[in-house]
C-alpha cells in the first residue's frame, strides 16, 4: 500500500467587506480556488490539484481556511491562490483575496502556527492601543473567552445533575 503525502495551506479571507467572511461556505471557495487554478494553469494544473483537494477547515468569523492537496502540487495551488478575486455566497459577490500563512505537511503542525500567529497579532493589536481604556477592554475580551466560560458550562451541567 503506497501512502500519498499531503500538504496543508493555512490562508486567511481578508476583504474590507465584513459581510464577505460571515458568507463564506467551504463549498463556494473550493469552487473559486479551483477556478483560480484553472485560470492560471490550465486543465493541467486543474487536473493536478483536484486530485486530492478539498477544504480542510474554514472558520467564517477568523476568516481562516486550510486546503488539502497533494505534496507533488501544492506549488501550483499557491501560485494560483493570489487570483481569487472574489468570492460567490447566496447569489452575492464579495471581493476579497487569499492570504497564504503558512505551508505544512500535517494539520497539527498548521494548528501550531496558527496559535503562534494569533498571539502575535494579538500582541500587535495591544501595542497599537492609544490608551489604558482601550488596553483593558482587550484583555478583559480575551479573558472572558477562556476558561471562565468554560467553568461556568461545567459548573451549569453539574446543577443539572443535582436537578435529575
Amino acid at each position: 500500500m503506497v501512502r500519498f503525502k499531503n500538504r496543508y495551506v493555512l490562508c486567511e479571507v481578508v476583504s474590507e467587506d465584513p459581510r464577505c467572511r460571515q458568507c463564506i461556505e467551504d463549498r463556494a471557495l473550493g469552487l473559486a480556488v479551483r477556478d483560480a487554478i484553472a485560470r492560471v494553469h490550465g486543465d493541467y494544473g486543474l487536473a493536478c490539484c483536484s486530485i486530492s483537494f478539498t477544504v480542510k477547515y474554514l472558520n467564517a468569523y477568523t476568516g481562516t481556511v486550510l486546503l488539502r492537496c497533494r505534496k507533488d502540487s501544492y506549488r501550483l495551488l499557491c501560485s494560483a491562490l493570489p487570483f481569487v478575486r472574489h468570492l460567490e455566497s447566496r447569489a452575492q459577490r464579495y471581493p476579497c483575496f487569499l492570504n497564504t500563512l503558512h505551508v505544512g505537511g500535517t494539520i497539527r503542525t498548521c494548528q501550531k502556527f496558527l496559535i503562534q500567529y494569533n498571539r502575535t497579532q494579538l500582541l500587535k493589536l495591544l501595542q497599537n492601543c492609544t490608551n489604558e481604556e482601550e488596553r483593558q477592554c482587550i484583555q478583559k475580551s480575551l479573558l472572558s473567552c477562556s476558561l471562565t466560560e468554560e467553568q461556568s458550562q461545567s459548573g451549569d451541567e453539574e446543577e443539572d445533575d443535582g436537578t435529575e
